[in-house]
């Protein structure tokens, strides 16, 4: 057991990015909702924070009566199966319509996935639909940029490690003056710090908040998709290798399914995966003092 990253009693908006189909879609499937995933992380890094969640896409989405922005040490967005680019998509706009609005008050926000597509999109960057298909399941060989050797976000991080990811639109630029924190050879933009005055916004295009256990509840449901697209001759195929990332979940220690799924500690260790949302989580100290 180590230390919480916090005791501050901090008070964090957690953004669920998902239409409510696909809510009730992850029901059905087995599939972890992510809002859950950093209530968890919280709950072991932040312990005496609040957090309370809105569903951004839904169409009567609001900020929790009585609550405004400034009411929120930071904003924690999820990732999504929507497209940012289509921004008169009623599920889309109020997204952007927020991030904005969290931008102008000088807001401090995280987001995994759709969050560096949305933050980019909203401050002037462009986000496509990746020509190489599909990065799905483990991102292998992200790497530290230059830029990262003094970026608060990632302190800490091995220069050179892998991470959960699922995603099939990436950014292609990021806005002007954003330095590129992290890259690799499928997607090219991997983290960054979007800002705007006071306003900074963390964002990953993989995963922090992930482990095993939860992206192989997630691989088995896109099973259909990953075997049209190639990845696997058949959904028993998909199967099986959810099943052994569950496996490798409850024996972190087993070298054969490390060997088998070639991962290491950087997927394993929550002390290594987790280390720019802790770094977060000190951010937000330094500016609520």
């Amino acid at each position: 057991m180590t230390s919480p990253t916090t005791t501050a009693p901090h008070r964090f908006c957690i953004v669920n990015c998902y239409p409510a189909a696909s809510r009730e879609n992850f029901d059905r499937s087995d599939v972890g909702h992510p809002h859950d995933l950093f209530r968890d992380f919280l709950r072991r890094e932040a312990p005496n924070a609040t957090t309370e969640i809105v569903y951004v896409a839904d169409p009567d989405f609001a900020l929790p009566p009585g609550t405004a922005i400034d009411d929120f040490a930071g904003f924690i967005w999820t990732g999504s199966d929507l497209t940012v680019y289509h921004t008169d998509d009623p599920r889309v706009a109020p997204q952007i319509d927020l991030a904005r609005a969290l931008m102008r008050a000088g807001a401090a926000s995280w987001g995994s996935c759709w969050g560096i597509q949305l933050a980019s999109q909203v401050a002037g960057g462009e986000v496509a639909v990746n020509p190489r298909g599909r990065e799905w399941g483990i991102a292998r060989d992200i790497r530290l940029t230059d830029a990262a050797r003094t970026s608060p976000m990632l302190e800490g991080k091995p220069a050179v490690f892998d991470a959960f990811i699922m995603h099939l639109d990436y950014v292609t630029r990021l806005p002007e003056g954003t330095p590129l924190l992290a890259t690799n050879d499928f997607s090219p933009v991997q983290a960054a710090v979007i800002e705007d005055g006071a306003a900074a916004f963390w964002s990953t295009q993989y995963h922090p908040e992930y482990n095993l256990h939860e992206m192989g509840r997630l691989i088995a449901a896109r099973a259909k998709a990953l075997v049209r697209e190639g990845f696997f001759p058949d959904e028993a195929a998909v199967a099986i290798y959810a099943a052994r990332m569950k496996d490798l979940a409850a024996n972190p220690d087993s070298a054969e399914l490390r060997a088998e799924l070639d991962v290491g500690d950087d997927i394993i260790d929550p002390r290594i995966r987790e280390t720019e949302l802790r770094n977060w989580l000190r951010f937000i100290d330094s500016r609520t003092g």
